[in-house]
């Protein structure tokens, strides 16, 4: 069996609306997403940290950081916990 002739039995098929594999596509497509949010804050708050300690940042951004980065967890796991429920 050759490479060509495995791939192709692995196709998914159509992502139609309503097919379990479209479900699956938009769950991973959101948590693609709120993984990366989530990345970005840790970035910003543990940098604006850094940038208090040294002098460089306001206090306004590092607690803005910090309460975005609370809000956004807190929200994801609320999504999680919905969806495993459902």
């Amino acid at each position: 069996m050759s490479l060509r002739d495995t791939s192709r039995g692995s196709e998914l098929g159509d992502l139609e609306p309503g097919t379990g594999q479209r479900a699956q596509l938009r769950a991973r497509v959101l948590d693609i997403a709120w993984t990366a949010l989530c990345v970005l804050l840790v970035l910003w708050a543990v940098w604006s940290s850094v940038g208090v300690v040294r002098g460089v940042t306001a206090w306004a951004y590092c607690a803005v950081a910090w309460v975005l980065l609370a809000v956004v967890l807190a929200v994801r796991l609320w999504a999680v916990r919905r969806r495993t429920s459902l």
